[in-house]
């Protein structure tokens, strides 16, 4: 069981002050994020890619090479990499070199994406959106399996009888498939026989087992191997010492964030009732005391079968000691109680 974080480097206002630090200033302040989940024993870090002012994450494998070369033992991902409106001979090189750095570390997560601003900056027609991700896709795994790439698409110039360089560390650069919840991406990774990340932010986490069952079967149908396949999830949430302080912290910039969203994409209003519900046992935040959050990430292990979990903290501005706070506790104390626990089950035997 691999437990991590993630992050969008956020620059929403301060909801007390109305102030927005620089973007610079995140991004150093990510990288000291990065840093510390490697010291308290995280798995992983992953940094999504943006293009717009709320987000200073135009270029996650720039922040993740920075800290590849401060820390030991962490994975490094994008979370995720907008594939569909990226060069995957770009993508590959910059994670090659990330995996350099790191020797040995780095991931790649390739999505669609949430958010649409990148395809008109670098001159795609979203009519062409599922098409462009289709094709890179398919590029992208060649290159991970060939030095030497001969290949044909639509939307990008071939490659004729061409070597792509540096080639990773690892013997094969992981690519994994981020997914929001679709059964046709879901099915994708399995089919491929990639490991699958699940955007787990909303509703009840549990309903997401019949897709994880999803995944396995396409990929037993594919005739790969299931015990050699991962599954993630990405959700929302803040650990403090009592439940009182995380609530505290947590909600007000959440549901700033939120509501901004809420207000490009049409959806109802960001609530007190939305956050308690989600921070419930039965929702999809992991928001709380040290007890409440491993209890949940255990439960979902559990109910849904997932095999790597990453918080994604935080999703509206926040105080840069409150989220180091958050992933000290995340290392230190959460993840050695969910360990343990899956350790048990093991022991005795009990499925999982």
């Amino acid at each position: 069981m691999e437990i991590g974080l993630t992050t969008f480097v956020e620059t929403t206002p301060d909801v007390k002050t109305g102030k927005t630090i620089s973007h610079a200033q995140r991004i150093r302040e990510v990288i000291e994020e990065i840093v510390l989940a490697d010291k308290v024993g995280l798995d992983v870090y992953g940094v999504g890619e943006h293009h717009r002012k709320d987000y200073a994450s135009s270029a996650p494998a720039v922040i993740l090479a920075a800290a590849a070369a401060r820390t030991k033992n962490i994975r490094l991902t994008s979370a995720v990499t907008v594939l569909s409106s990226d060069d995957p001979v770009r993508v590959f090189q910059e994670f090659s070199t990330v995996d350099a750095i790191s020797n040995g570390r780095a991931e790649i997560m390739a999505g669609r994406g949430s958010f649409i601003e990148s395809f008109p900056l670098f001159g795609y027609d979203l009519k062409d959106y599922d098409e462009l991700y289709e094709e890179k896709l398919e590029l992208l795994l060649q290159l991970t399996k060939n030095e030497i790439v001969n290949w044909k698409g639509k939307h990008r110039a071939d490659i004729p009888n061409r070597g792509v360089y540096p080639r990773p560390v690892q013997d094969t650069l992981p690519v994994w498939i981020a997914s929001g919840g679709t059964p046709q991406s879901v099915a994708r990774a399995g089919y491929l026989g990639l490991p699958l990340a699940l955007a787990i932010i909303g509703g009840s986490p549990f309903q997401f087992s019949s897709l994880v069952k999803l995944y396995y079967r396409a990929a037993q149908e594919a005739g790969h191997d299931p015990s050699n396949l991962t599954v993630a999830s990405h959700s929302h949430g803040f650990i403090a010492e009592t439940a009182d302080e995380a609530i505290d912290k947590f909600f007000p910039p959440t549901q700033y964030a939120m509501n901004v969203l809420g207000r490009e994409r049409g959806w109802g209003q960001y609530t007190r009732e939305s956050f308690d519900y989600a921070r419930s046992l039965e929702g999809a935040l992991y928001t709380g005391d040290v007890k409440t959050v491993a209890e949940k990430i255990i439960m979902l292990r559990k109910k849904v079968g997932i095999t790597r979990f990453m918080l994604h903290c935080p999703v509206g501005s926040m105080p840069h000691e409150d989220v180091m706070k958050s992933i000290e506790l995340l290392g230190k104390e959460v993840a050695p109680i969910v360990r343990e626990e899956i350790k048990r089950w093991e022991a005795a035997g009990e499925p999982q």
